[in-house]
């Protein structure tokens, strides 16, 4: 700001005129150093804390040596101590907050008060021994000098009784109370000892309460100061629930009708609202000899100088009339009725009484309160003659807070008047005219249902004339509140007419509303209030039944907004698709909505592509395969082209997330595929098994079964026994032929009669199988055994005639194998046909019964003996063959 240092006069008696040395005087306080810091070095050093410290530690030694400022946060921030670290905190902290608390100011005093006051309340501390401690810290500074420090502390003693028991509370809390009651202390101890008194007697049962705090409590509802009677006046009702009905009746309700005719208005209207607190505790006799004169003696005329009785009587006074309606006779009900009569006009210029305005007006904003308790008290039948023109006056009141305290509890009275609703149609007009907002945002509250019952119930003609009116009233009501400022008005008053389209027909919803609404829509620059008006023009949409008006309104959507010159416009039909997709079908949407949503995509505004690339998920969550299998391929025509052709980072960023989600999606379809795939093998894992188990039994029942043809069949497979037993012997014996037949011819000779052995043998092939086996294989023995050289070729004629028969028998037994094989082959076939039929069986009828088991086991028995009797006859059949052709052979030989 100065561009060079101004050099001053060297020190001397100061010379000139008195302004050109004050100028001089301020020159110089501005070339004075600046200070850079607002703390010195040293104090800096003070404020320094270790940081190697916890949280302990660090609040220990701030309230040791740290500076006021210091101690007060470390104080407030004790319940976080306590949460981390209960036990070190009230070990070592607490004890250093009770130290400071002495001589300590009010700041310090006030945090200490509302930190263990949060502690308490937060149900931080587990154990009665932490509460002990706050206890003792509480009451040491309960009487403070300070009232506003007092009350804090005040408050911090009245929540630790909740967590303290009753021997700590009477030792600790209620023995000083005996001394802090009495006269020779101060009020301020003594108003503290009647809020305590009425905590403590919700801990006691009801014999304490009666024996020891309730003479105290009488004591101090007798004190000379005022204050301290009306403090235990209120704390009356609550010692009343701890010592029960007949208690209160004789020792309670005597107290509080003498205070309730004390000398000071103050007590009298703390014992009148006490009394009507505890009606529901009185029986019949109780409200008809005490309560009922009380109440008529507060409605005299001659009570009418005490404000504060009219004001608590005008509060009270639907409760009353509800609560005393059957202890009242006919009289009393009139004059009470005549006594809200007054209530209501009570303060306005009509009246003789002039009271101060803002008492007379909390009287008319009471008994708007209760209006509706007092249409109960009278009947909805009298309503007209009786209550209509004490309402009718409310409505059109002077005062604003009147009105809309009235405006707040029309729709309780519409409820009450059920098919009368009709008598109060001047009234919902001239509230929906009214000229003060407030009194509109009160109504507005519940219009939907003041409408939805009065265009309900009311009479069908009577409506007919009547609604022409009303839907003027609606219209310019929104006109006014959308002239305004009260944005959020306008909002709640375009959500409440929705409910229109169920209570209007849609073609007067059409002509009256539907335009107006949509004027709102592409003409208001809030966006909530724009988005609220396009709900309400989709909901209206939805409700109308004609569809030339319907395909106009889609019209308008496309043309002014879809299709719309200024990007607000198509930035508004996109909210527009998203409020669509909550209101209207799947079906719906994706006919009208979808496609002008889409070809945004060639948008040229960023903006609107931006919007579109957000609201994409949703569009594609209304596509469902395969009949949107045309409009999904659109939408995805659209992705790829904002994948290919953008150049917006911001929009090619929410296109990159929506294709990764949708990569996502279809990754998730993948892994849900699979996880079917794997419940699906494990369903049929547990399944086989079953089917296995269930297979072993019909195996055992089978072989049960089947034992008798199990037995049979011994004979034949040991008969295959032999079969192949001989197989391997003739093979031994060709052997051995052969080996005879390679022997010189020169060898020894034989016997005569060998040759006829040979015959003899071979002629006794009649016999049965294994005889002539036995008989061929004794034979070919001999023959091989006992080889001479003296007849080598008698030898070598008769060893090629058995070379010969035993290639016969191995082609024979070759071909038994075979068909042996073959049969068997099919025994194998024909069981694996059996097990997958018996398979596909058991899994197409998995939920049968035991007796269908049962029957297919019968019948799958009956199929493999069967089976078993026809391989059976196979194999003998084949035996015998073999056997006739084998003693062909051998005869022709």
């Amino acid at each position: 700001m100065f561009p060079g240092r101004m050099t001053l006069s060297p020190p001397g008696p100061p010379s000139g005129p008195p302004e050109e040395l004050q100028e001089l005087q301020e020159l110089a306080f501005i070339e004075r150093p600046i200070r850079r810091s607002l703390k010195t070095a040293e104090e800096i050093d003070q404020l320094t804390v270790d940081e190697d410290l916890n949280d302990v530690e660090r609040a220990v030694y701030l309230l040791s040596v740290g500076q006021e400022v210091q101690r007060a946060s470390v104080i407030s921030n004790l319940p976080s101590l306590v949460r981390q670290n209960p036990a070190e905190t009230f070990r070592r902290v607490v004890p250093k907050v009770r130290e400071v608390l002495n001589g300590a100011g009010a700041e310090i005093q006030l945090a200490a008060a509302t930190s263990f006051l949060t502690i308490l309340q937060d149900d931080i501390i587990l154990i009665h021994t932490h509460t002990y401690s706050i206890l003792k810290t509480v009451l040491l500074h309960l009487n403070h000098r300070d009232t506003v420090v007092s009350s804090a502390w005040l408050e911090t003693l009245l929540s630790a009784i909740n967590a303290l028991p009753k021997e700590t509370i009477k030792q600790e809390v209620l023995n000083p109370l005996l001394y802090q009651s009495q006269l020779s202390h101060s009020l301020q101890a003594r108003l503290a000892a009647c809020r305590i008194l009425g905590k403590a007697s919700c801990k006691f049962d009801s014999l304490i309460v009666k024996k020891e705090l309730l003479p105290l409590a009488r004591s101090l509802s007798r004190d000379t100061e005022s204050e301290v009677r009306v403090c235990m006046c209120r704390q009356l009702e609550s010692m009343a629930r701890a010592i029960g009905v007949e208690d209160t009746r004789t020792e309670l309700l005597p107290e509080l009708l003498e205070l309730a005719g004390d000398e000071e208005s103050s007590v009298r209207l703390a014992a009148f609202d006490s009394i009507i607190s505890l009606m529901e505790m009185m029986d019949g006799d109780d409200r008809l000899h005490l309560l009922v004169p009380l109440v008529m003696s507060a409605c005299d005329a001659s009570s009418q100088v005490d404000e504060g009785v009219m004001v608590s009587l005008s509060f009270q006074f639907g409760k009353l009339c509800s609560g005393l309606a059957g202890s009242l006779s006919e009289e009393q009900k009139t004059f009470l009725l005549q006594k809200f009569q007054v209530l209501c006009i009570t303060g306005l210029p009509t009246e003789e009484n002039q009271m101060d305005v803002g008492e007379s007006t909390l009287i008319r904003c009471n008994c708007c309160y209760n209006l509706p308790a007092m249409v109960a008290f009278v009947d909805p039948a009298h309503f007209l003659c009786d209550i209509h023109p004490s309402f009718s006056g409310l409505c059109s009141d002077p005062e604003v807070s009147v009105r809309r305290s009235v405006a707040a509890s029309f729709h309780q009275v519409v409820k009450l008047l059920e098919s009368n609703v009709h008598v109060v149609h001047k009234e919902l007009l001239l509230l929906l005219q009214d000229s003060a907002l407030e009194v509109l945002d009160a109504l507005m509250n519940h219009l939907d249902e003041t409408l939805e019952l009065v265009l309900s119930r009311g009479d069908n003609l009577i409506l007919d004339n009547k609604l022409p009116e009303l839907l003027s009233a609606l219209l310019s009501a929104e006109q006014k509140v959308g002239s305004s400022l009260r944005w959020r008005l306008h909002e709640k008053l375009l959500h409440r007419y929705s409910c229109l389209s169920r209570l209007l027909p849609g073609e007067l919803l059409h002509q009256t509303f539907s335009a107006r609404i949509f004027i709102i829509l592409t003409t208001n620059k809030v966006l909530p209030v724009q988005k609220e008006a396009a709900r309400t023009f989709c909901t209206f949409l939805r409700y109308n039944r004609k569809q030339e008006q319907r395909q106009e309104m889609m019209e308008r959507l496309i043309q002014d907004l879809a299709q719309g010159r200024s990007y607000w416009n198509r930035l508004r039909f996109l909210d527009v698709c998203e409020i669509a997709t909550e209101i209207f079908s799947r079906k719906y949407f994706n006919k009208h909505f979808l496609i002008p949503a889409l070809e945004l995509v060639h948008d040229p505004v960023a903006n609107v592509r931006y919007k579109l690339c957000q609201l994409l998920p949703r569009l594609r969550s209304s596509l469902r395969l395969p009949a949107d299998k045309l409009l999904l391929q659109k939408l995805d025509f659209c992705v790829q082209k904002f994948l290919c052709r953008e150049k917006d980072k911001d929009v090619v960023a929410m296109i990159r997330k929506f294709h990764k989600r949708h990569d996502w999606d279809l990754l998730d379809q993948k892994k849900e595929k699979e996880e079917m795939l794997l419940l699906e093998m494990l369903e049929r894992q547990q399944s086989d098994g079953k089917l296995n188990s269930d297979k072993h039994m019909e195996r055992k029942r089978r072989d049960s079964k089947t034992s008798l043809s199990s037995a049979k069949s011994m004979s034949v497979s040991s008969s295959t026994g032999s079969s192949s037993s001989g197989k391997e012997t003739r093979k031994a014996k060709l052997s051995r032929s052969r080996s005879l037949s390679s022997q010189p011819t020169s060898s020894k000779p034989v016997n005569s009669d060998r040759p006829l052995k040979v015959k003899d043998l071979s002629g006794s092939s009649g016999l049965g199988k294994s005889t002539r086996d036995d008989s061929v294989t004794t034979a070919h023995f001999t023959l091989t055994t006992q080889s001479t050289s003296s007849m080598p070729v008698l030898i070598r004629s008769k060893t090629t005639s058995l070379l010969d028969q035993a290639s016969l028998l191995e082609q024979r037994e070759h071909r038994k194998s075979t068909l042996d094989h073959r049969t068997g082959n099919r025994d194998q076939r024909n069981h694996m046909m059996e097990h997958r039929t018996s398979s596909l069986e058991e899994r197409e009828h998995r939920t049968s019964t035991l007796d269908h088991r049962d029957h297919r086991t019968s019948t799958l028995g009956q199929r493999s003996k069967t089976m078993e009797r026809g391989s059976g006859m196979k194999d003998s059949q084949s035996r015998k063959l073999s056997m006739n052709r084998k003693s062909n052979s051998l005869q022709s030989e």
